[in-house]
């Protein structure tokens, strides 16, 4: 079995990857390593979008893999989401793309730019209908992560009326800055992916004090551990 780990950055992943073998670096980006018979390729794109879609596609035009996992930390907007917990994001959107008419956000679909229902959008948002027809991974811990609605940003929110305004249009979970294109990316190439997310701040006005970003931390990178147990 192969797998492509996606992270924007290093720091998210890094107490999981270090405890793998590294059989090859073949760039700044993409390193291979194994355990037991999985092969298991990490590619860290960078913060944002742009660098994920990028890479990303190039990747998967190179290697064929049997899942892709995009593994980080996130935000929240739903206060029942403990911090350091860790969800499973099954729906996805950029909330930014569109325009603005006076007061009001027109999306790309009410523009009449994209059909809600153009593959790879199922009602105008990106759904992540991963069965695990192939049994990639053993039934338990991947169904008891919490099944969350996220968006994704280029820029976070952290000002009170744009958080009350995106909660409004979208009734989001929790926000990230590439979930949205590592979903674009393998649901248009038909690739089995999982989106999991560490919740490491409520989304609010900035103020990392109140953030657990260790303990989000820890918690990711023992479940990408389980992960590879069940698989």
């Amino acid at each position: 079995m192969r797998i492509l780990l996606v992270a924007a950055t290093f720091f998210e992943i890094r107490p999981f990857v270090e405890k793998l073998p590294l059989l090859n670096k073949m760039s700044e980006q993409l390193s291979h390593y194994r355990h037991k018979n999985i092969d298991i390729d990490v590619l860290i794109t960078g913060v944002g979008m742009i660098p994920t879609a990028y890479l990303l596609g190039k990747q998967l035009t190179l290697q064929q893999y049997d899942l892709a996992i995009n593994a980080g930390i996130a935000g929240t907007f739903n206060r029942s989401l403990p911090l350091g917990s860790v969800v499973n994001v099954v729906e996805d959107c950029v909330a930014e793309l569109g325009a603005e008419d006076g007061d009001n956000f027109l999306s790309m679909f009410d523009l009449g730019l994209i059909d809600p229902d153009v593959h790879p959008y199922q009602h105008g948002v990106l759904i992540n209908d991963f069965r695990n027809d192939a049994a990639l991974i053993k039934p338990g811990r991947i169904n008891k992560l919490p099944k969350v609605k996220g968006i994704t940003s280029n820029t976070v929110h952290g000002n009170v009326q744009s958080i009350a305004r995106i909660q409004q249009l979208t009734m989001a979970d929790l926000e990230s800055m590439e979930g949205a294109a590592f979903l674009f990316v393998c649901l248009t190439e038909k690739i089995q992916c999982l989106q999991i997310r560490a919740i490491s701040n409520l989304v609010e006005e900035r103020d990392k004090k109140t953030w657990k970003l260790d303990l989000a931390l820890k918690s990711l990178n023992q479940l990408l551990f389980d992960l590879l147990i069940d698989i």
